[in-house]
């Protein structure tokens, strides 16, 4: 049986979900080469920081039911849903999730971005289970409505390590490296042959990386506290009376990960260090939301918090790019720019990504017979 050389760059959740899927056909030798690997704490790598969960919501017009968006996260529940019911070893688990709306949020940051999320009647309901508003009278005062369903929350530290260990069960190799140019990286597989494929899943390096260069990529800052204390479920809310680029958000991952609690929606934003007076905030608003996340009577000074984070979600104009390319001769597949949704959208996205590998190897092996 021929073997396809593949080139797989980046190693946050796109990139080690494209592998693992990949890694699936026994025809494919893969290598991941990145700068950063699970168990790294740095501004450039989204993926660690994420909460991560499911919360279907709309970017700039994208993610309504018939939008590739939608397809992507409707098409990555099933996924999910099943490591949490099958693979505890994953670190995913299910969790009730209140998400709460003000009218007054819409046209907001980040009313933007929950826009979807907190509608009455949103594409998702079909697809996560028990989905139902919260009665007007059960509403507290300023809310407009509410919803609660069944979701999963993800312990970041625990699934990406699990994706790797998945991958090289299947002899997936994985290594540090930069590139300057994305066709370089054709020569890093570990066979020392040219990769037949390279897929591209840089996420924001995805700016200056020779021969992609796409300025439509944007920082979008988010900034987290991790704390001991367990608020019982999920819960959001549209928006906040402090900024319009921040906003209330706490989940407990799986298997002792803690409590995130969010946050901030700040584009072109590059800062990497905790801004202590946005902390404060963040707590404030997180024990104002849910007075359960604290004993009685108690403040900020209540939370036992574990540590402060910044991460830069890779947001892109026109959403993720899916597609492939051809760079200096090499066959390239780019899976990159998901924003804050590339948890929930990462199977759906990869599943496309490794149908355009499997399309450009279909090709080639079509032009060597």
């Amino acid at each position: 049986m021929a073997t396809n050389t593949i080139v797989v760059l980046g190693a946050g959740v796109s990139g080690l979900t494209t592998a693992y899927l990949l890694s699936k056909d026994i025809s494919n030798s893969i290598t991941v080469v990145a700068k950063h690997m699970p168990g790294d704490y740095d501004i450039e790598y989204a993926s660690p920081w994420a909460g991560a969960n499911y919360l279907p919501y709309v970017l700039q017009g994208v993610g309504k039911a018939n939008s590739s968006h939608a397809r992507w996260e409707r098409n990555t529940w099933p996924a999910l849903k099943e490591l949490a019911e099958k693979h505890p070893e994953a670190g995913i688990h299910f969790q009730d999730t209140v998400v709460y709306n003000r009218k007054k949020d819409q046209g907001s940051a980040t009313g933007n971005w929950f826009s979807e999320l907190v509608e009455k009647e949103p594409w998702y309901k079909d697809v996560v289970p028990d989905f139902h508003n919260i009665p007007e009278d059960q509403l507290a005062p300023g809310i407009d409505n509410a919803s609660k369903f069944t979701s999963v929350c993800i312990n970041t530290a625990i699934y990406l390590p699990w994706l790797i260990g998945q991958c090289r069960k299947t002899g997936v190799v994985f290594k540090r490296g930069v590139f300057k140019h994305v066709a370089d990286a054709a020569t890093a597989h570990h066979s020392s042959k040219k990769a037949d494929v390279v897929v591209n899943c840089t996420g924001l390096s995805s700016r200056t990386l020779g021969g992609v260069c796409d300025d439509k990529l944007h920082p979008i800052r988010g900034q987290i506290v991790v704390v001991r204390n367990d608020p019982g479920a999920m819960f959001s809310i549209s928006g906040t009376d402090d900024a319009e680029d921040e906003i209330t958000y706490m989940m407990t991952r799986a298997a002792g990960g803690g409590t995130i609690i969010g946050g901030s929606y700040q584009k072109d934003q590059w800062d990497p260090l905790p801004d202590p007076n946005l902390a404060v905030r963040i707590m404030k608003r997180a024990i104002a939301l849910v007075p359960q996340l604290v004993d009685k009577g108690q403040g900020i000074e209540g939370l036992d918090v574990i540590r402060h984070g910044v991460g830069l979600r890779p947001f892109r104009e026109d959403g993720p790019r899916i597609e492939a390319d051809k760079v200096d001769g090499v066959s390239v597949v780019h899976n990159y720019g998901h924003g804050g949704f590339g948890y929930q959208a990462s199977f759906g996205c990869a599943t496309e990504a490794v149908e355009l590998v499997n399309g450009i190897l279909g090709q080639k092996a079509r032009t060597k017979l």
